[in-house]
């Protein structure tokens, strides 16, 4: 790999040489050779000064482009599973229909598989595991509720549920 001197050398002994060739064959003036020659010699100038005043530009800052490439870690994110158990919640708690027909299921599901046992099948076994109050609101053959808009369950009677569930 060549340094930044040698590729400076290179056009300047080139520049030098030519200017040897056109001095011997004299196809022009010799002030048109020469002024060509300091014409030649300043664009190198102005070449090497661009260089090096970009090189110091890009150790001070990074351009937009070359922050935008930077690889950052992914922001961390909840499990899509927790924020549908927690809009369950939610719904549940705020109505009586969705109490019903989402966050019970839910409930019940979480139950049978901790007492890994069909809460309709095995009812008394369920409810002595369980425990009258969170029975009560797990129970399988609990009536759909009169008013589907009515607020839902406590949040106090979820956490004993699924308290007692974690118990299990």
């Amino acid at each position: 790999m060549r340094t930044e001197a040698q590729r400076l050398a290179l056009p300047l002994v080139l520049l030098t040489i030519g200017l040897i060739v056109a001095l011997g064959l004299h196809p022009f003036a010799t002030e048109r050779i020469l002024a060509a020659y300091v014409l030649a010699l300043a664009a190198l100038g102005l070449e090497l000064t661009t260089r090096v005043l970009a090189l110091r530009s890009a150790s001070d800052r990074s351009s937009e482009f070359e922050a935008a490439l930077v690889r950052r870690e992914p922001d961390p994110t909840r499990p899509a599973e927790l924020l549908r158990i927690e809009r369950e919640l939610t719904l549940g708690i705020a109505g009586a229909g969705h109490l019903h027909s989402r966050l019970l299921p839910l409930l019940r599901e979480a139950a049978s598989a901790r007492l890994r046992l069909d809460l309709t099948r095995s009812a008394a076994r369920a409810r002595a595991a369980l425990g009258d109050e969170v029975w009560e609101i797990l129970r399988p053959d609990r009536p759909p509720p009169a008013d589907r808009h009515a607020p839902g369950i406590s949040r106090r009677d979820v956490e004993r549920c699924v308290a007692r569930l974690e118990e299990l």
